[in-house]
């Protein structure tokens, strides 16, 4: 019998992430309160790392956001308009079960806020670009362990950072087959990994 997810075309969820070699995705890019925050700026900067990042902006229809994160990315890339245009233009959705409409950041596209992981799932069901997830730890844990997650984009950097908050849960959970698409290892260490998600394992 056919999959049924095989016969109906949907949105394709990205989670995107800079990640240590130890699973750490917390304060990348120098974001206060981390002990080792802006951790990627501790390797040699090479333009072709972050080919990827500008892939990313040309190919999605939608960014997907928690709470932390959508407070902390609105109140700096709206006046980032040289680097992120379409990024600052495109639809927005902000996981929350707290925020109101009222804190929503005017002039950053539209943006809708969805209550649980059920509304996310709906929104899938749209076909169209695919929909990236930036940063956002706590929300990808949540939507990993759901099984709501397409496809990984991980620029992994050769960092063992110990405590910060981590891309996966420890949650008690079957197995998850991911599926290499493309990889990149580049001279300053820094490795491009992109994985399908093939699903999880029954029999596990």
């Amino acid at each position: 019998m056919a999959d049924p997810r095989e016969e109906t075309a949907v949105s394709q969820l990205i989670y995107t992430a800079f990640v240590s070699l130890d699973g750490v995705v917390e304060a990348p890019g120098g974001e206060p309160g981390y002990r080792n925050t802006g951790w990627t700026f501790g390797v040699d900067f090479l333009e072709e790392v972050y080919d990827l990042k500008a892939r990313e902006q040309d190919e999605a229809g939608a960014m997907l956001l928690g709470r932390v994160s959508y407070q902390a990315f609105s109140a700096v890339w709206p006046q980032m308009v040289d680097e992120f245009p379409k990024y600052n233009a495109m639809p927005k959705y902000v996981v929350s079960t707290t925020l109101a409409e009222g804190d929503l950041v005017e002039g950053w596209g539209t943006t809708t806020i969805l209550r649980d992981l059920d509304e996310v799932a709906a929104l899938k069901q749209a076909e169209g670009a695919p929909i990236l997830v930036h940063g956002s730890a706590t929300l990808a844990r949540n939507l990993s362990d759901a099984g709501l997650i397409d496809r990984y984009h991980l620029l992994v950097f050769p960092w063992i950072l110990g405590a910060g908050k981590r891309m996966w849960s420890d949650t008690d959970k079957p197995r998850q087959k991911l599926e290499l698409v493309e990889s990149e290892a580049y001279g300053n260490g820094v490795q491009k990994l992109i994985y399908d998600v093939v699903g999880f394992d029954p029999e596990a």
